[in-house]
């Protein structure tokens, strides 16, 4: 038997993402994925949900294409694409089965839709693989955010691409008021004050900008830790730029370029309810988790019975009865 190395998709609301990755055995015999190959596709699914609520036929022939080309790629590397998952857009689309049709019929492989809470467990499953378990993965992506600290996981059906149709490129007064009761719908407090990973395209953005690196290399990536001050000034510096400079700026080509303000916005105002002052941003996500195994149900603890001062007081009572009788 041939040992394919194993590959994931991940079709998002506003970006396609091959990986192919392969297992490393860490320092303490652990096995770990590494990624080999990643390989990142726009198509922007999500435009067609927001525009008139099923993705259409323009719309699916160039996804179809890209995944096409994803097909091609990992099977000429001796690749296997485990598993296919759809987020937000599919979460959306009248048209679900044509779509999943389609998908199969490309890749060989069907595709599932999952839920929000499903993409958040996932993501946080692949960060903590890389930098333990105490942390909070805030994952911002073109139709949707999730979080999670183990314990919880909520998704949030705002991203990037969703704020850029609602409010354009840059938001205006009426954002503040809007993330306000956005978030008070979406209480975070059980997320706060703990080390957040930021995940997603508008991390990977934001980190390829602030490094000034027109290079996408994980490892540099990885771990990058960003305060919100500095985050301020990004968001002033590419909200002052024309619509085309900043599409020449790093890390904002195919397409970022017209919804990173939006995803940045948004980024900030989570960050204020979660009450932190920096972040750190991870490379792994959804592609990652799709490959590791669930982790086993925590046991349920029992609890202990509490027993009321007057039952005890009982209980001894009858215990003396029962010696004196004997």
């Amino acid at each position: 038997m041939l040992n394919l190395l194993p590959a994931t998709i991940d079709i998002g609301s506003h970006s396609t993402i091959l990986l192919i990755a392969d297992w490393d055995i860490g320092a303490d015999g652990k096995k770990i994925l590494q990624p080999k190959v990643q390989k990142i596709e726009v198509c922007r699914l999500g435009e067609d949900i927001y525009d008139s609520g099923e993705i259409s036929q323009p719309r699916l022939e160039e996804l179809v294409k890209i995944l096409t080309r994803f097909r091609m790629i990992a099977h000429g590397l001796g690749a296997n694409i485990e598993a296919i998952a759809m987020t937000e857009a599919m979460r959306k689309a009248k048209n679900p089965d044509m779509v999943i049709d389609a998908v199969e019929k490309a890749v060989w492989v069907r595709p599932r839709i999952i839920t929000g809470e499903e993409e958040a467990v996932y993501t946080f499953r692949a960060v903590t693989e890389w930098h333990g378990n105490d942390i909070v993965t805030l994952d911002i992506g073109g139709g949707s955010t999730e979080l999670c600290s183990g314990k919880n996981a909520i998704s949030i059906p705002v991203g990037a691409l969703y704020l850029f149709k609602k409010m354009g490129a840059i938001p205006g007064p009426e954002y503040k008021s809007w993330a306000k009761e956005i978030l008070r719908d979406n209480p975070l407090k059980i997320f706060a004050k703990k080390p957040v990973y930021l995940i997603g395209g508008t991390g990977t953005a934001l980190a390829m900008n602030y490094l000034n690196t027109f290079t996408f290399d994980f490892k540099t990536i990885e771990d990058l830790e960003i305060n919100t001050a500095t985050l301020e000034q990004i968001i002033t510096r590419i909200s002052n730029q024309s619509r085309e400079l900043r599409a020449v700026m790093p890390g904002l080509d195919n397409g970022r370029h017209e919804v990173i303000i939006c995803g940045l916005f948004w980024l900030r105002s989570v960050l204020e309810k979660l009450h932190v002052d920096s972040f750190k941003i991870s490379t792994a996500g959804l592609r990652f988790g799709l490959l590791y195994p669930p982790l086993p149900p925590e046991p349920v603890k029992e609890k202990t019975k509490r027993i009321p001062p007057w039952m005890k007081k009982t209980e001894a009572e009858n215990a003396e009865a029962s010696d004196d009788a004997d």
